[in-house]
């Protein structure tokens, strides 16, 4: 398939559909994209080539032109000097020229409209090609959303396993145990019946010495108050 068949198929080409009816869209849209910065690499190359020519062409124009002139001029020269033969000669010889002058101006309007055509052809190839790098970009995001969102699909599937309900479980249980044991610690200890007993004839030995020493303060306090009373019969 020559360079310009290509081009006019790329060109033609409806991207989305094809992507829509590929069974692997990422992989359709790197060979389109590697096709095309083919395509655009020869296209370049030919316009080049044809820039190339039309230079040349160019170039013998100029040359072809000079050689009118000299003929010219010297048939102007043997018709001065008398020598019509001569000038007849020059003439003809400016003629012969003067007809590759206007061969080289068709073949230099030839190369212009050429060198046209290529540059606005990769123009659009260009233009085709960011569209398709574009979505080439958009297909790589969208696979790795997919990706994301099935990895993520699939750890809620296996967070709502029997296994991992069973961890949970076996996960509450360890903590409502480490509680209780807190709550043990921080409850004090009841006491023994021996010590609650000890306890009780503690209290009442202190009770019975509370009522001894009240029982040896109160004479203390009534002969205080027998010598307060003034005396009588006196």
């Amino acid at each position: 398939m020559g360079i310009f068949s290509r081009f006019t198929d790329i060109i033609s080409s409806n991207i989305n559909s094809m992507l829509d009816k590929a069974e692997n869209p990422e992989k359709m849209i790197r060979l389109m994209i590697r096709e095309m910065e083919e395509t655009l690499i020869e296209l370049k190359s030919s316009c080049a080539g044809a820039m190339a020519d039309r230079k040349q062409v160019g170039r013998e124009m100029a040359d072809v032109e000079e050689r009118v002139d000299v003929w010219n001029n010297r048939a102007q020269l043997a018709v001065d000097k008398g020598r019509e033969d001569l000038a007849r000669e020059a003439l003809q010889e400016k003629l012969r020229w003067l007809r590759r002058q206007e061969t080289l101006e068709q073949e230099q309007v030839k190369f212009d409209a050429l060198v046209e055509q290529c540059q606005d052809d990769i123009e659009r190839l260009e233009e085709k090609l960011a569209d398709a790098r574009e979505k080439q970009r958009i297909l790589v995001q969208r696979h790795i959303r997919a990706a994301t969102k099935m990895r993520a699909q699939e750890e809620i599937r296996r967070a709502s396993g029997t296994d991992a309900l069973l961890r949970f479980e076996e996960f509450e249980r360890r903590i409502e145990r480490m509680e209780a044991e807190a709550k043990l610690v921080n409850t004090p200890a009841r006491p023994s019946l021996e010590e609650e007993f000890a306890q009780l004839e503690g209290d009442d030995d202190i009770s019975e010495e509370l009522e001894s020493l009240k029982g040896k303060g109160k004479p203390k306090t009534d002969k205080a108050a027998d010598k307060s009373k003034p005396e009588t019969g006196k």
